[in-house]
């Protein structure tokens, strides 16, 4: 990993509301970018390619697979998705940090070549907040909620296996959290004394 900038993991089950926060801290907060990954699912009202998603056939999906293209990927809810090894590290080498919006098994992929990665959950307040939300969208049916449901309780139990637990209770209050994990992280000594390097020399000369 670039000495310069850092790579976040940031996971939440389906409703709690990570997308919504990841596009109020970009607002909020220079310096990071979030991964646009390549998918094979239907774009949803709104959304653009390249914008939201990379969104694939299947086949080119897998072709990217076989040439290692991917610094991980995974089937959900039916649906390919993949995070693109050449456009991180060359953000991450320009000192930009990079937040993968991954699941928890996409995590632990990453880690293994990112041991450094910075990893950031995120639950909703309550099930009944879950629920609420995802019927919401008023983009799915009663049995696809059911199964969302199911699933986020399943992905909310790896919660463990990150750095940083957030609630999105309050919208504003959880932005401003995750915001200052990244913030804080930037005054590392590491960090710092790559980026500051010239000033420090002088400075103790």
């Amino acid at each position: 990993m670039s000495e310069l900038a850092t790579l976040y993991i940031v996971a939440a089950p389906s409703g709690a509301g990570k997308s919504s926060l990841l596009i109020s801290l970009l607002e909020h907060l220079e310096g990071v970018r979030v991964s646009v990954s390549h998918t094979t699912r239907a774009p949803r009202p709104g959304e653009v390619d390249g914008e939201h998603y990379n969104f694939v056939s299947v086949d080119d999906f897998k072709a990217m697979v076989a040439r290692d293209a991917f610094i991980e990927h995974a089937e959900v809810f039916d649906n390919f998705y993949g995070t693109s090894r050449e456009w991180v590290e060359s953000q991450l080498q320009q000192g930009t940090d990079v937040i993968l919006e991954i699941d928890w098994q996409g995590a632990r992929l990453v880690r293994e070549l990112f041991p450094k990665a910075v990893g950031v959950f995120i639950l909703p307040p309550s099930r009944q907040a879950l629920q609420a939300r995802l019927k919401g969208r008023g983009q799915d049916s009663d049995e696809i909620i059911a199964r969302r449901m199911r699933d986020a309780v399943s992905e909310s139990s790896h919660y463990g296996e990150f750095d940083y637990l957030i609630v999105n209770d309050d919208f504003d209050t959880a932005r401003q959290e995750l915001a200052s994990i990244i913030v804080a992280n930037r005054q590392k000594i590491g960090l710092q004394s790559t980026k500051l390097a010239p000033m420090i020399e002088e400075l103790l000369a």
